[in-house]
């Protein structure tokens, strides 16, 4: 699959600057129905240059783990208002090390402090909470994936 590229339309460079898009899945795994977070993440990130896939509500960690191989994706956001958020995080992190996937994720929601301190200790690389800005999410996405691929 060939990757889309942004190019730079900076008039002063030799030659084009071409950077490749970051894909960002957005999923809402277990039961919770609350999706409106997740939606205007989608939107938002989709507007400051990511490319977004949104796997809709209700999905199982299996079908995060397969929609992330699908779409080829850089980072995964997973948006649990549940409060299931370390069994399914731990489940799609299982999932992810047997089908030796290595994608970052982050995760979005209503998290206790020491539940973020737990998932960020077991490998995740963000936890944001309500009121958490795009332009938050977006510079920490960006480091997050330059610092999954060592380009940055």
């Amino acid at each position: 699959m060939q990757r889309k590229t942004h190019t730079s339309t900076d008039q002063s460079t030799p030659a084009p600057n071409f950077e490749p898009i970051i894909r960002v899945l957005i999923a809402k795994p277990g039961l919770d129905g609350h999706d409106r977070g997740a939606k205007v993440v989608a939107r938002g990130l989709r507007d400051a240059g990511f490319e977004v896939i949104y796997t809709g509500l209700h999905q199982t960690p299996e079908m995060v783990v397969a929609a992330a191989m699908q779409e080829d994706v850089d980072v995964i956001g997973l948006s649990i208002l549940s409060g299931a958020h370390i069994p399914l995080v731990t489940a799609i992190q299982k999932l992810l090390a047997e089908k030796k996937i290595d994608k970052p994720i982050f995760v979005g929601g209503i998290i206790p402090s020491d539940d973020a301190k737990q998932l960020m200790s077991q490998g995740v690389a963000a936890v944001f909470g309500p009121g958490s800005s795009i332009n938050e999410i977006a510079k920490k996405i960006r480091e997050i994936v330059g610092q999954a691929d060592g380009s940055k």
